[in-house]
């Protein structure tokens, strides 16, 4: 007798919107019913895509963790929210980058406490580290802004669409239920992500089923129709690619002058009825339109449609565009004994590690965001920002 105690599986499926009692079957199965909503030609056409990113994402998490990193091909399927809770763990750290410019679309990196944490410790250089603290988050979504980069420079180049961005990572660690992850049918993609010599570690990533569609169609993929659908009205009227119209009878029917008097159908047999205008008598059994041939019927190609662009959606960050953040400029470094520093006095020169005339380093709360050059405004000191530092070099600076 159940004590009234809901099982983790009935708070999943209450959190994910779903009926956890509603049906008495197994998850598995439920899920399996799921109908695919890509083509085994689109899959094959997206994976090709990603595929093309393989080589540069190996490289960029070598150079983020300091170890050798292998990303396997994905596998790839298309899957639901459901779906996605029955083959996900319970805890996980979503990180959501999404897709923005001419082809919007939810675009969600998922994956297991403990690739994050692998991933955080060797980036941050800390092999202490055991639970995901907002350091740790922002040390992953930084890797993920990386992985994302490189997948837009694919995707511009694969579809000439050069007006492909992405938004700011945003992650969040918590039960799988509450991973923000797209809406409704989604792509999903599953990397086998090796690092160093530790055991690979499934990596998983979702797009919108919709911005999937749109990049296939840029590229002059698209679904095939069903083999009904593909059929040409007159083709369904013979089973052999042939429209017999022996058995119709239009008595009193004359086209000439397209008068129409009289036209009566009974039994539908066409019995040598005189048509203005055509030559001879079509009798019963003589009107075959393909004359035995079948039609050569072939999917319509259309154009692909160029969307607007759209402005990236802001969320909520009007919410704190008032608040004060700290930004420092920073001339330079250096390490001393204490000793030495003990000792120094008034006249001690101290030698920095940036050479005369090079450029300044611009922080924001402590991370490097720019470089610039000292210039004198009104006698005051300023700086004028000539290089904003990319998300690569701010990896590096963390590691």
């Amino acid at each position: 007798m159940s004590d009234g105690a809901l099982s983790q599986e009935e708070i999943d499926s209450l959190l994910a919107g779903l009926d956890g009692g509603a049906s008495s079957g197994p998850a598995p199965a439920r899920a399996a019913a799921q109908p695919s909503a890509l083509s085994p030609q689109e899959i094959q056409a997206f994976k090709g895509l990603l595929d093309a990113t393989l080589g540069a994402q190996s490289q960029n998490l070598s150079m983020i963790t300091g170890l050798p990193v292998t990303v396997e091909p994905p596998v790839i399927d298309a899957t639901s929210r459901e779906g996605f809770l029955h083959d996900s763990p319970e805890e996980v750290l979503a990180i959501s980058v999404p897709f923005a410019g001419s082809l919007p679309g939810e675009h969600v990196f998922v994956m297991s406490k403990a690739l994050a944490l692998k991933i955080a410790s060797l980036a941050n250089k800390d092999e202490g580290l055991s639970e995901l603290d907002d350091m740790a988050i922002s040390a992953v979504q930084e890797c993920i802004s990386t992985l994302t980069g490189t997948q837009i420079t694919v995707l511009s180049e694969r579809t000439g669409n050069r007006n492909l961005q992405s938004s700011v990572a945003e992650g969040a660690f918590g039960p799988k239920a509450m991973a923000n992850v797209p809406s409704g049918d989604m792509a999903r993609a599953v990397y086998q992500v090796k690092i160093g010599e530790e055991a690979p570690e499934p990596l998983v990533e979702l797009f919108a089923l919709s911005f999937v569609k749109d990049v296939l169609a840029s590229i002059g993929v698209s679904a095939p129709q069903p083999q009904a659908q593909r059929q040409a009205p007159g083709a369904q009227m013979g089973q052999q690619g042939m429209m017999n119209m022996s058995g119709m009878n239009m008595q009193g029917m004359n086209m000439q002058g397209m008068n129409m008097q009289g036209m009566s159908m009974p039994g539908m047999n066409m019995q040598g009825q005189a048509y203005g205008g055509m030559q001879g008598q079509m009798g019963q059994g003589q009107m075959n339109m393909f004359a035995g041939n079948p039609p050569n019927v072939q999917p319509v190609q259309f154009a692909s449609l160029q969307m607007q662009p759209s402005a990236p959606e802001s969320g909520n960050i009007g919410l704190i565009m008032d608040v004060y953040m700290e930004m420092t400029v920073e001339l330079g470094r250096t390490k001393k004994l204490i000793k030495e520093i003990l000792g120094m006095g008034e006249g001690t020169i101290i030698e920095l590690d940036k050479l005369a005339g090079e450029p300044v380093d611009i922080l924001v709360n402590h991370k490097l965001i720019a470089k610039g050059e000292v210039v004198v405004i009104d006698e005051n000191f300023g700086v004028r920002v000539t290089e904003i530092v990319s998300p690569m070099e701010r990896m590096n600076d963390l590691s």
